[in-house]
């Protein structure tokens, strides 16, 4: 995809639907992402938490997400159709590791409240449980041909997609997280495109990687607060996980406001 043609989504934080809120008197759902034109696959973000009882006083649209954070270096659109992600195409391996079952579920934003995104494309991608990512050519490993912990999902009528991975591990100079990407058309007949990334609950990462194989790579040297990109807002991305059998399960809503 030409990055000429890319459009990025900017969120309104909570903050700032709770003034629109006030402002109104009323409930206002138009609030979600506003794309705007990049040649850049990282957008700087206005989203800041709300920790006041005003957060309380008020029901937000379960559409209003957080911010857009960069793709980082590992994206490869591999169009790989599917959704349990953890095996190797190549040779049908399966990656080790917790269970973890994501729902993502996504909204578009307009001037009547939020409805279901159907028709478009979300791709995952993470780690392994030893910090390495499928296909890329690194200083300290090479994948090249492997595809492993890649996938994407096609929404439904629901606006919902699933997939089935495992709890990622953890490399040096980022927390444990997962990269997700939304594509769709955009109703001005460019591209429209949403990047970010997920996070977890510190106590619970420590909890899993005492587990094999995690165990082997050693203790983690860099938790959500030491994250740069953690620092930008990743407060707003923690998933808030639910035990489901031997791993975890997590569901996350994503809004977006497409022109």
């Amino acid at each position: 995809m030409n990055n000429k043609n890319r459009q990025l989504g900017l969120i309104f934080s909570r903050r700032d639907v709770l003034a629109l809120f006030r402002a109104a008197g009323t409930a206002i759902l138009v609030v979600g992402c506003i794309p705007r034109k990049s040649s850049s696959t990282q957008a700087k973000s206005s989203v800041a938490g709300d920790s006041s009882s005003a957060a309380n006083s008020a029901t937000l649209p379960a559409c209003v997400v957080s911010p857009e954070q960069t793709e980082g270096p590992y994206f490869v659109d591999e169009k790989l159709n599917r959704s349990d992600i953890r095996s190797d195409p190549a040779d049908g391996s399966v990656k080790d590791g917790v269970p973890l079952h994501l729902t993502l579920q996504v909204s578009q934003i307009g001037s009547t409240g939020c409805t279901p995104l159907a028709g478009a494309i979300i791709d995952v991608w993470h780690c392994d449980a030893l910090g390495v990512y499928s296909d890329v050519k690194d200083r300290s490993f090479s994948t090249v041909g492997q595809k492993f912990l890649r996938g994407y999902q096609v929404s439904n009528a629901n606006g919902t997609v699933q997939f089935t991975t495992i709890y990622p591990g953890w490399y040096q100079g980022r927390t444990v997280h997962i990269h997700f990407k939304v594509r769709t058309d955009g109703t001005s007949g460019q591209p429209y495109e949403f990047t970010s990334q997920l996070y977890f609950d510190d106590s619970i990462t420590d909890q899993v990687h005492t587990q094999t194989p995690y165990a082997s790579k050693g203790q983690r040297t860099q938790k959500n607060a030491d994250d740069g990109i953690f620092q930008g807002d990743g407060d707003q991305m923690v998933l808030k996980l639910t035990k489901n059998g031997q791993g975890y399960a997590a569901t996350f809503d994503i809004g977006l406001r497409i022109t």
